[in-house]
């Protein structure tokens, strides 16, 4: 009876493996037809591709060059030429050899954790640890990897050692009925350092079994995404789990902070935050922010997130509307910043356009400003789009009377196509917008054929490095018909393709091996502008440079490695608009000799230096000494160079909500929705008030204005 049953046991263990080869199979074959005949670029994946894929996959399997040995990736080059083969084999060797040689790495690693954290770490020894994975080695053996693990684990525990320092003598500074309510007792520094090695401790034991826990479909994941990235970056393999969260989105209904995140190396950054959302209207949180721990604000309950995967990372950040998380981040310029944000669903409202009119204390002039958070269309169920809303604006502003208008696309990182069109409509007579070209090299173009134009008056776009796609869009029509001058970055984001999500589910054969097959999402198209170039990678470059203050970000589409190529197309016949266009040259001369003169863009140029020295330096100190010291300087040096509320020169004169909203309020919410308004009006004021880079459009428009009604332009001091 016993042999019966294992037999038994024995045979439906080979057809499950039986199974899962032939659907791995179809998978493979799946992905590699659907890369080869949809993506713009029409590769056909063979050696040449597999060689270059395997580069990505040991990225993939050990970003931080901190679990193999050169003598692993040596054996793992047996399969760099052969990814193509496996791919349509079904048969995964290098995921076969590469789980064996990591599992063996895991448990030695994890017996070295066992043994440093047995003890104190020496922290009055000086030595020094490299954090740039890019500038790091693969070790040549287990001994010079051993040293490395102790220098990751002691580097990680000093951290976290000066964190809990300095969060107490933060409590330390409250008033006093707050600390009778806390009742904490103060740690002394050896159970500070304690309490730091145990929490390093705990994370690493966690991390190496998560590791060690992951999954067949996990190492999948890994290894067609290696191929899918030659292709480039924005084509991936989703698997059934992430389909309808491919971006980690944690927006909308999902109720939580409203940024989106992705892996970098061994952090979770950020890479936007979501117009509307929680951490939108909080404020503190900013893209290329890394979030290094989570911290539930009702229970304690604190995380380490370093060398987490993304979707883990996420299920700590997500909870419940209403609940408050604790972010502990790392800014750009290298400071440590606490952040707590109550967990909210996407207010919808707040991310809809909306216009003031702004004067100047010292200046007869008076504007229009509008900006535009996205490109919405039909969103929330009404019908409503940007289009008509900016449409409505520029009406409302007409009335007004203003000398011209600003149309801030800043942060604006794209949305709906149409809208890109149809916006574009409101500021000319009729023309073509933007040509799309798609993988089999056939172009269609999409005009403008409504002759009315809603303004025609002097025009402004504000862009930056994070305004992308339909912003791209938008700018460059505008540009290129020589209708509005560009003020912002010295060029835009730089994201010029189009992608979809083909569902790999489709036909009888996926449903015949059981299960979810999961998606691909893939890049199909690319846009060009009508004279004929591209937006990828070069975006649109400004008319009029502004400082940057994210001059040190690696957040667009030109940093990311494999990204699509800038190149051009024929170019489209238009009618460049006429209508007193004014010399370019002499508002840009102008404007530098202003930006030269301003402290508040002075200390903007001072902070991009002193960030860009600090990122070259990579190697980070281990003596406790020494990183109080530089942690202190650079305290020090970033408290000079922020930038502090200068005296207010621009006034908001005009704050309308939009009537849509109004006519939504429902019988006894007046009084909330009063509240709610006067709270977003004051936000609003505020940030124009403090905006130097729209105070700087205000000045360009003024030149504008004088330019085309022949007045004299003022002087500007050196």
């Amino acid at each position: 009876m016993k042999l019966i049953v294992f037999l038994a046991l024995v045979l439906t263990f080979n057809a499950q493996a039986f199974t899962q080869q032939k659907r791995d199979k179809l998978l493979g074959n799946l992905i590699k037809k659907a890369l080869e005949n949809y993506h713009y670029r029409s590769l056909i994946i063979d050696d040449s591709i597999s060689e270059i894929a395997f580069k990505e996959y040991l990225k993939r399997g050990d970003p931080g060059k901190q679990f193999l040995l050169v003598e692993d990736v040596k054996k793992l080059e047996a399969h760099k030429s052969k990814m193509d083969d496996q791919m349509v084999s079904g048969t995964f060797s290098i995921i076969t050899s590469g789980s064996e040689i990591l599992e063996k790495r895991f448990k030695k690693i994890e017996q070295w954790r066992k043994e440093y954290f047995s003890k104190d770490f020496d922290f009055k020894k000086e030595e020094e640890i490299e954090l740039d994975p890019d500038k790091r080695v693969f070790q040549k053996n287990e001994k010079d990897l051993k040293n490395l693990w102790r220098k990751i684990f002691k580097q990680a525990t000093l951290s976290r050692y000066l964190t809990l320092l300095e969060e107490q003598n933060e409590e330390g500074k409250e008033d006093k009925e707050k600390k009778k309510k806390k009742k904490e007792k103060k740690l002394s520094d050896k159970e500070l350092r304690e309490k730091a090695r145990k929490s390093i401790s705990d994370k690493y034991k966690k991390f190496f079994k998560r590791l060690r826990d992951e999954s067949h479909d996990d190492n999948l994941e890994k290894f067609f995404n290696a191929i899918a990235n030659v292709y480039d970056p924005h084509t991936n393999y989703l698997p059934p789990r992430r389909k309808e969260d491919f971006d980690i989105d944690i927006s909308g209904s999902l109720e939580g902070i409203g940024a989106v995140l992705q892996e970098d190396g061994s952090y979770i950054k950020v890479v936007s935050i979501v117009p509307g959302g929680a951490a939108w209207r909080q404020k503190d949180l900013a893209v290329d922010d890394v979030i290094l721990r989570v911290k539930q604000a009702k229970t304690g309950e604190e995380v380490d997130l370093v060398d987490m995967q993304v979707d883990d990372a996420v299920r700590y950040i997500r909870g419940p509307k209403g609940t408050t998380v604790v972010l502990t981040v790392k800014k750009l310029d290298g400071t440590r910043k606490v952040i707590p944000i109550v967990r909210d669903v996407v207010e919808i409202s707040a991310s809809f356009a909306k216009s003031s009119v702004i004067t100047h204390k010292d200046h007869d002039l008076k504007l229009g400003y509008i900006t535009v958070p996205k490109f919405y269309r039909d969103f929330d169920g009404n019908g409503r789009n940007c289009t008509d809303d900016v449409r409505r604006e520029l009406v409302r502003l007409k009335r007004k009377k203003v000398d011209g208008i600003i149309l801030d696309l800043r942060n604006n990182g794209g949305g709906a196509l149409e809208d890109a069109r149809q916006m574009s409509g409101l500021f000319i007579e009729k023309g073509p917008i933007v040509q799309i070209r798609d993988h089999r090299g056939k172009t269609d173009i999409l005009k403008d054929d409504d002759p009315s134009i809603t303004y025609n008056g002097p025009l402004i776009v504000m862009v930056n490095r994070f305004s992308a796609s339909a912003s791209e869009i938008l700018a460059a029509a505008l540009q290129d018909y020589g209708r509005a001058i560009i003020v912002g970055n010295d060029f835009t984001h730089g994201k010029g393709t189009v992608q979809a999500i083909l569902n790999l589910n489709q036909g009888p054969i996926p449903k015949l091996m059981g299960g979810d097959m999961g998606a691909l999402k893939v890049t199909i198209q690319k846009f060009y502008r009508i004279i004929g170039s591209s937006t990828q990678v070069k975006g649109v470059v400004s008319d009029i440079i502004l400082p940057d203050r994210f001059a040190n970000s690696k957040s667009r589409e030109a940093d990311i490695e494999n990204s699509l190529p800038w190149d051009r197309i024929s170019p489209r016949p238009f009618a460049p608009w006429t209508d007193k266009r004014v010399d370019i040259g002499m508002l840009r001369n102008r404007s530098q000799m202003r930006v030269k003169n301003n402290e508040r863009f002075n200390k903007i140029f001072k902070m991009n230096d002193y960030i860009k020295k600090r990122n070259e330096d990579t190697k980070v100190s281990l003596k406790l000494e020494t990183v109080i010291k530089e942690d202190k300087e650079n305290k020090d040096m970033i408290e000079k160079l922020k930038i502090k509320k200068e005296q207010e020169k621009l006034i908001v004169s005009e704050f309308e909500e939009s009537i849509k909203e109004i006519e939504k309020i429902k019988p006894g919410e007046e009084k909330q929705w009063k509240k709610d308004f006067k709270q977003r009006k004051e936000e609003w004021v505020k940030n124009i008030r403090l905006d130097v880079e729209l105070e700087e459009a205000f000045y360009i428009m003024k030149d504008i204005f004088h330019l085309r009604n022949n007045k004299k332009l003022s002087k500007i001091k050196n």
